[in-house]
């Protein structure tokens, strides 16, 4: 790779890196031609993007976009290296959980989550159990509408019981 391609490469992981919300770095190492294949196929129909990088591009694209905020996830640029990118913070690790109920790998290195690193492959559990921007707006709006949904039905049912007591009362009036 020449000097050229290097920088072109830097600057569009740069680029890659700084729209992307959430990053996860594997190491598929010792997975077969159709496991690697089939792996990518999964990310692919998610909408998780799954890129072989070398080390030390990545660490360059990383340190140009902020110095300071990445140090966490240096650390896990040793080996062979796959990066997720993803827009939904949990759906990588729920993948890499999902694709080693039936292979020994990936194993999650590092993930790089709004700003928070985790750190080894003890962390897919709790990363798998993050939940996305959609989730907890549907959380919130299932809240919100439990109260209303409530005195809508304390509403309705007095409105039967109202018109219960005065048809009773009315009938003992004419009886």
């Amino acid at each position: 790779m020449t000097k050229a391609e290097k920088t072109a490469a830097i600057a569009e992981l740069q680029d890659i890196f700084s729209n992307t919300k959430a990053f996860y770095i594997t190491d598929y190492s010792t997975l077969n031609v159709e496991q690697i294949n089939s792996f990518r196929r999964i990310c692919f129909e998610k909408d998780v993007q799954v890129k072989v990088l070398k080390n030390t591009l990545v660490r360059k694209a990383l340190e140009r976009i902020d110095e300071t905020a990445y140090t966490g996830v240096y650390d896990a640029l040793k080996g062979p290296t796959a990066v997720m990118f993803s827009e939904t913070a949990n759906l990588p690790a729920r993948i890499i959980k999902d694709f080693r109920k039936e292979h020994p790998k990936p194993v999650l290195k590092a993930a790089y989550v709004d700003s928070d690193v985790y750190f080894g492959d003890e962390q897919i559990e709790a990363l798998s159990k993050l939940k996305s921007k959609e989730e907890l707006i549907g959380d919130i709006v299932t809240l919100l509408q439990s109260p209303i949904k409530n005195v809508l039905g304390s509403l309705q049912s007095g409105g039967q019981t109202i018109a219960g007591l005065i048809k009773t009362l009315s009938e003992r009036e004419e009886g």
